[in-house]
């Protein structure tokens, strides 16, 4: 089928407006100045180009327009000879086109250099036309010895083009170009001989480099590369030559050329596995990273030293100090990226080292005048946290100097410090006192609401000894001011009313003018100037500076005030079981207890913004409880002080876990192996080097065009049809997703006993569709088959749907049409699971504006079987640990997250519970950053539901 399609040609322009007639372009040739000619040129290109190929006025182009003296006209004349059909209905050449031939060797021997470089130029577009090509041969031989540079490197790969679809027109190829290649001094014109010479007789091509062995450092970067193309090349089969090519590569990674840099960075490691030349290659590529000023290069650059360090392992582990000079860039993704590549080359040899500079930049970091402070602080707080993990020796000297950005504005920088002192806390018992002492005299510091709760869980938990719990007792009384809070508002409230509330009493009560208020319950409310006077002093007491956590809970953010409370508890139990002095004990648990009282009342107060909740109000009320009852339910006082640490265990266990068999599966390749296959045995064979790279190849697995595995019913559920059975023509279409490219393979049958004439397949899209082809005309014989194909470009990830019609030319020239079936597009083939951690996902749900709320009403009775079928229906997959979703239980809710090719970003929540009548009710929220894919996978969740059983994705 590829044979037949036709070939892909430049498009000039493309108007909206209607075409002239033949007549009407006729004229504009014949009788038109230059610019008349130029424009009716154009419109004939872009008619030829779209299927109406104008036959009639080639003769009028050769006569009018071919003796023109205008640049631009010959241009536009280079264009329609390559686009013309120059071949009639028996496939031979027109007659016409012998004039055609006689004009380009006119233009081949003109003597202006343009018009000669030009010409050379458009034979390389129709070097597939032999007939064409043989009369012009010798000219452009000719052209090899022309005075002007531009016509000589253009001869070459004209020549170049012709001998690739016809070596038999220029037999003495190789030598041809050998002898010019050593007289020629300009170097583009050297470089394209040598690609020349290369194709043709790559020993020669290797004489050459031999010939020129000391002098390639000196050489032009283009010959540079074609050298380097050449010995990779040559290199493919054992060549003899394989040590003066090292030698040739090690010296060009010196070369001034990043480009250069690069290509020989990546050959040397193809051509040995030399450790010094390993490290040369990759000190080469750290290199341009730093100096190259690109971000999309110094990624891709970043992407093959990553691969270099993965296939040699801890080879490049004494360049690291040098990789952390990337971090200087601006860019957050690059740093990202060289962050990643240090983690992964870090050992227990250089971590001090690395830890140290990280440490340096941390500090960096508060400067007013660097740039993206916050996100690069976050980066670099989230590496160290990975690296005092992995590295126990470092964890004490970094958890302190993190510990100071506890305080950081930027709330997810101390976030990731607070994460990283839990993990710390927990994994290293012998760090617990001298972080928790350090957490005490910094909590006064903290700003967020987030880091209240994570610092006052860490203290709840590992807070141990009585003197500490005594300490931390009286640093949380700081923070939260003075107790009752209620009581002390009210004082403060009353004090700044003063002698001015005494006056306001004896004043009559004004009615206030403008805009009444509406109450709650739909009527009218008058506010009198007492009332104003008092709202504004209850504003002013809740504007008045107060401690952190006091701020925080008479702002509404009463989690923290139930987070708060637990760590109270779980000191207060801990203190009760160590403690001697039980006076000591009774005093700090009353103490406890009223913050906790406080609490509660003033949540129910004025002087906060919000209301408490039920949730918060119970959760405080049952620690309350709890201290009441003070050793009389051993149960309780084990969940407080036992159960909740063992669940922080286990779900650490459970992320190293998942890293564990992440890392296990990046290792594990599949290989699928055929019953005849050769095997190889890995003792007998002689690993020298990298494998090899193969351009050709690559392409050729980027296109598609290599091994394809298509399964022929996989294919049959891809077919839809577009017409019934009783239409005049039948129509049905194969819909194949390839990347961002829908191809639509449309088969139409004519299933009358006329010939359909100027018959046109129009297709129309909705959604993030574009058609790229604009449609041709056919003619059906009767009873006959017409395959047509149209290409669809794909944008995001967004339900859409192909609508269309087929126009013909019925008898008495009438019009006919049939209106086809709707084809709607399954985003599901654009979208795979992917996984991000609690952080991000939080962030993101955050972040994203539209959602999707799909209703749960389910016959299954087992809430883990249908989180298995929305995350079938979905593609999505869950982020919720599998220990937290296990067990017996009426409710669930799990986190799932999902990403596109496109890199949009789908996330979900599911909450659902099982009634008493054995099904599932409740809900799936579905956030994306647009609205197509929300929309799309909730229609997916909706199907899957009616159905009663999960979509089946092909």
């Amino acid at each position: 089928m590829a044979t037949t399609d036709s070939s892909c040609y430049t498009v000039v322009f493309e108007s909206a407006a209607e075409m002239p007639s033949a007549a009407e372009l006729r004229s504009g040739l014949e009788k038109g100045s230059d610019e008349v000619k130029i424009d009716t040129l154009r419109k004939i290109i872009v008619s030829t180009i779209n299927g109406n190929p104008q036959p009639t006025l080639m003769m009028p182009i050769i006569q009018f327009v071919m003796p023109s003296r205008n640049k631009l006209l010959k241009k536009l004349l280079h264009f329609y000879w390559e686009v013309c059909p120059k071949y009639d209905e028996n496939g031979k050449l027109k007659q016409e086109m012998i004039l055609v031939v006689n004009a380009i060797r006119n233009d081949l021997q003109h003597p202006n250099e343009y018009i000669r470089g030009a010409s050379l130029r458009f034979l390389q577009k129709i070097a597939k036309d032999q007939e064409l090509l043989e009369p012009l041969i010798p000219t452009c031989r000719a052209c090899l010895e022309h005075r002007h540079s531009y016509v000589r490197k253009n001869a070459v790969f004209a020549l170049y083009s012709i001998y690739r679809e016809f070596e038999h027109l220029i037999p003495d190829a190789a030598e041809l170009m050998h002898t010019f290649l050593i007289a020629e001094s300009d170097s583009s014109c050297k470089r394209n001989a040598f690609v020349f010479l290369a194709h043709c007789a790559m020993p020669k091509a290797v004489e050459y480099i031999a010939s020129i062995y000391d002098s390639i450092g000196s050489l032009d970067e283009s010959l540079q590369m074609s050298i380097i193309e050449v010995i990779r090349l040559d290199c493919k089969n054992d060549s003899s030559q394989r040590s003066k090519y090292i030698r040739c590569t090690f010296e060009l990674l010196n070369a001034s050329s990043h480009a250069v840099k690069y290509e020989a960075a990546t050959t040397l490691t193809t051509l040995t596995q030399n450790p010094t030349a390993v490290k040369a290659a990759a000190s080469s590529l750290i290199n341009l990273v730093i100096k190259e000023s690109d971000n999309n290069v110094k990624l891709i650059v970043l992407d093959r030293l990553d691969n270099l360090r993965a296939k040699h392992g801890h080879v490049l582990d004494s360049l690291i100090m040098d990789v952390l000079q990337v971090l200087s860039s601006a860019d957050i993704e690059v740093r990202r990226k060289a962050m990643s590549i240090v983690l992964s080359m870090t050992s227990s040899r250089n971590v001090e080292e690395v830890v140290l500079f990280l440490k340096k930049q941390l500090q960096k970091t508060q400067e007013a005048e660097f740039e993206k402070a916050s996100e690069y602080r976050q980066l670099l707080i989230q590496s160290i946290h990975v690296m005092a993990v992995k590295f126990s020796e470092v964890a004490a000297s970094v958890v302190h100097a993190l510990m100071e950005f506890l305080g950081d504005s930027n709330n997810p920088s101390a976030l990731d410090v607070v994460a990283f002192v839990r993990e710390v806390v927990e994994k290293f018992p012998n760090l617990r006192a001298t972080i928790c002492e350090k957490l005490v005299s910094t909590i006064g510091e903290i700003k967020s609401g987030k880091v209240f709760r994570g610092v006052l869980w860490i203290l709840g938990e590992y807070v141990e000894f009585v003197a500490d719990i005594q300490s931390t007792m009286q640093e949380i009384r700081k923070v939260v001011g003075e107790v009752p809070i209620l009581a002390s508002e009210q004082r403060l409230l009353d004090e700044a009313g003063g002698d001015a509330e005494e006056e306001e009493k004896d004043k009559p009560k004004v009615e206030g003018g403008g805009r009444p208020k509406v109450l709650a319950d739909g009527t009218y409310a008058t506010e009198t100037a007492f009332t104003s006077v008092a709202v504004a002093r209850l504003e002013a007491v809740k504007t008045a500076a107060k401690p952190p956590l006091r701020t925080l809970i008479l702002g509404g953010d009463f989690f923290t005030g139930t987070v708060l409370a637990s760590a109270l508890t779980k000191l207060v139990l801990r203190f009760s079981e160590k403690a001697v002095d039980k006076a000591a004990a009774n005093m700090l648990r009353a103490e406890a207890m009223l913050i906790m009282t406080s609490i509660i009342r003033v949540g129910q107060s004025k002087f906060v913004t919000v209301q408490i909740d039920e949730d918060s109000s119970e959760r405080i009320l049952n620690c309350i409880q709890t201290l009441s009852e003070l050793g009389s339910q051993p149960v309780v006082n084990e969940t407080f002080l036992e159960d909740t640490k063992t669940a922080f265990t286990k779900m650490l266990t459970a992320q190293e876990k998942r890293a564990a068999e992440k890392k296990e599966s990046e290792k594990k390749k599949e290989a699928t192996i055929q019953v005849d296959d050769l095997l190889s045995f890995r003792q007998f064979s002689k690993k020298t080097a990298d494998d090899a790279i193969d351009y050709d190849e690559d392409v050729g697995r980027a296109t598609g065009s290599g091994e394809v595995h298509e399964d022929f019913m996989s294919n049959l559920s891809r077919i839809s049809q577009l017409t019934g059975f009783s239409d005049p023509i039948y129509a049905e279409a194969y819909v194949k997703m390839n990347g961002f490219d829908i191809l639509l393979d449309v088969l139409l049958v004519n299933q009358t006993a006329n010939t359909l004439q100027n018959l046109c397949l129009d297709f129309a899209t909705l959604g993030d569709l574009k058609i790229v082809e604009r449609p041709a005309t056919y003619t059906i014989a009767p009873h006959g088959f017409q395959s047509i194909k149209a290409t669809i470009k794909v944008s995001s990830t967004e339900t859409g749907v192909i609508f269309g019609s087929i126009l013909w030319e019925g008898p008495n020239m009438s019009e006919a049409c049939v209106i086809l079936s709707d084809i709607h597009i399954d985003i599901m083939d654009y979208i795979k699971p992917a996984y991000c951690n609690e952080a991000q996902f939080r962030s993101m749900w955050t972040e994203f504006e539209w959602e999707n709320r799909v209703n749960v009403n389910n016959s299954l009775s087992d809430p883990r079987e249908y989180l298995k079928q929305v995350m079938k229906a979905t593609n999505m997959s869950c982020l919720t640990p599998e220990g937290a979703t296990s067990g017996v239980c009426d409710f669930l809710s799990a986190n799932m997250y999902a990403r596109s090719l496109f890199g949009e970003d789908a996330l979900a929540n599911l909450s659902v519970e099982r009634t008493e009548n054995g099904t599932i009710t409740g809900h799936v929220r579905i956030r994306s950053k647009t609205q197509g894919i929300a929309l799309s996978l909730g229609d997916r969740i909706t199907m899957a539901q009616k159905d009663g059983k999960p979509i089946t994705v092909v």
